[in-house]
């Protein structure tokens, strides 16, 4: 984590900060990502929607799981193949001044990629969060790449890099009225 720490503190805070300035201007974050990285996709689109503290109250901001609707994921996957089922979710939902998150401990999941690559041809900003390896860093406006190639451990970074983000963009947005 202190590795995490020193290696990722900027680009978190970019991060929060292209989030913040999206929310802003009327856009929406769309997130995806597989297996642990979808649920904290989910995760993080609750805490932005509900709240992350109860320090004040706020408006919900537009953010969506697009790991969430089953029916999208097994019709797509069923119909096409699961390497587009996100990148269909971007070109159906995406809008330009919106944010795609794609989250990958690999970063270089098949169906993360082709959002991603769709999201850019849409006129999204990326924001990535990855483990050190992969090639979706190097397709991001804002890579955040935790050092580390174990599952488990960049999955562990991951969580606290997301609830970082949160707090830093309710904070930019609403004030510290705690």
């Amino acid at each position: 984590m202190r590795q995490t720490a020193e290696a990722c503190a900027a680009h978190i805070v970019r991060a929060a900060e292209l989030l913040a300035a999206t929310f802003e201007s009327g856009g929406k974050l769309l997130l995806c990502g597989n297996g642990g990285s979808a649920a904290d996709c989910q995760h993080m689109a609750a805490e932005l929607v509900s709240r992350l503290t109860l320090d004040f109250a706020r408006p919900g901001l537009p953010a969506i799981a697009l790991t969430t609707d089953t029916s999208i994921l097994t019709a797509y996957a069923n119909d096409f193949d699961f390497g587009g089922v996100f990148a269909r979710q971007v070109q159906a939902l995406g809008r330009a001044g919106d944010v795609l998150f794609s989250i990958s401990t690999s970063g270089s999941s098949r169906n993360v990629v082709e959002a991603v690559a769709e999201a850019k041809r849409v006129g999204l900003k990326i924001v990535t969060l990855t483990g050190e390896r992969g090639m979706l860093s190097s397709m991001a406006d804002v890579a955040i790449e935790v050092p580390g190639r174990a599952t488990q451990h960049v999955q562990e970074a991951h969580l606290a890099i997301e609830h970082i983000i949160c707090h830093l963009v309710e904070r930019q947005l609403y004030g510290d009225s705690a």
